[in-house]
């Protein structure tokens, strides 16, 4: 085995010399992004998060790599537990010259069809200030006049009042507008997160490896984490519910802190055997037509049992963390997350949740809200 590790690390840095030697050679932008993302995936295998990112930095800012691609890739997971990985997917979701907009405005066509009016709403506060802010460039001369009194003065309180009302009315909507980003802002954050929950990788009862967007409309994980009592404690809870909880689609999902064994996700290249490569399910476009197949479909819900075992650990604890900062919980409590079928968070709490809770909030699966939530 050290010897095969041996030779695959002299692989991937005689591969590193290669693509470095590619992007000397004048390529063109098809090129130039493979060869800084194979880079970035030598990197990464190397465990070095920060030159992998600076590679995938390069590749979306000046040739258009689309950042699901990274999300994608299991040859990044090590990369996407990082630090490095968090800048890098914050620079993408704000956007700019230094990152590429195409990963931001992938976000905001979702974030417009979960909130359609938004645009609405900005264009009669946009509206309703200008209005307000012309009537108000004719009412501070009147407002003069009356102030000087004389003959034909307007009344000044009159005139004050509707001085007050349309700077009132500016003050209101601008903070409106102001509060409208912030919120679409947040929805944006959210939106990024589910997208990378939606590539965190499981291994099922049936040793098959997925991720969690392959379960949608078939399941809803309910995500343990936690102190490993704590998560031991809530799956044996769990147990006693278990007819009444698979009725309603859920696959249990734990994640416990720092544990130390973490299983690795066969890589699909440096080395490893066709067979291990192959063991993954496909990702792309492939997949997701086979996916929509009923064939397909009911194939994998055979394969779904009560509970799933995480792969990646660190990609899940660093999700979990994040998801638990936006709540304002302080990252490592016991936390439970429980999943739609569509694959958003459904709802969140501290410690470990309450199965007969559960039972009565969630519908079973041929329920009419069930099909509702697909």
């Amino acid at each position: 085995m050290s010897r095969l590790l041996s030779l695959v690390s002299t692989w991937v840095k005689d591969a590193l010399v290669q693509f470095e030697t590619a992007l000397s050679l004048d390529p063109n932008p098809v090129e130039a992004q493979a060869a800084l993302y194979n880079k970035a995936c030598c990197h990464a295998y190397q465990g070095e998060p920060k030159k992998a990112a600076e590679c995938l930095r390069t590749a979306l800012r000046d040739y258009n790599l689309k950042f699901g691609t990274i999300l994608n890739d299991p040859d990044l997971a090590s990369l996407r537990a990082s630090p490095e990985f968090k800048e890098l997917q914050e620079e993408a979701r704000l956007g700019g010259e230094d990152i590429g907009y195409s990963f931001r405005r992938d976000l905001k066509l979702i974030s417009e069809v979960q909130a359609p009016f938004r645009g609405v709403r900005r264009f009669f506060y946009v509206a309703f200030s200008a209005a307000a802010g012309i009537s108000l460039l004719f009412t501070v001369p009147r407002l003069f006049r009356a102030i000087k009194g004389g003959d034909g003065a307007p009344d000044i309180w009159e005139t004050v009042g509707n001085a007050g009302i349309n700077i009132g009315g500016i003050i209101v909507l601008v903070a409106l507008f102001f509060w409208d980003n912030k919120k679409e802002e947040e929805q944006l954050a959210q939106i990024s997160r589910n997208e990378t929950l939606s590539r965190l990788p499981l291994r099922l009862s049936t040793n098959r490896i997925v991720e969690l967007v392959q379960l949608r409309d078939t399941v809803r994980p309910v995500i343990l984490a936690g102190k490993k009592e704590s998560v031991s404690s809530a799956l044996q809870k769990a147990e006693r519910f278990r007819t009444e909880l698979l009725r309603r689609g859920v696959l249990l999902v734990p994640v416990i802190w720092g544990e130390g064994r973490t299983p690795q996700v066969e890589k699909k290249g440096f080395g490893v055997s066709k067979k291990a490569a192959t063991a993954l399910p496909s990702i792309g476009e492939d997949f997701e037509k086979r996916a929509q197949s009923i064939t397909a479909k009911s194939k994998l819900k055979a394969e779904i049992r009560f509970k799933a075992e995480v792969i990646s650990l660190e990609e899940w604890e660093r999700w979990i963390r994040d998801q638990q900062e936006s709540e304002g919980v302080t990252p490592g409590e016991d936390v439970y997350i429980i999943l739609r079928l569509d694959g958003r968070v459904r709802r969140s709490g501290k410690g470990m949740p309450d199965w007969s809770q559960i039972v009565q909030e969630l519908p079973p699966m041929e329920a009419l809200l069930s099909k509702l939530e697909r």
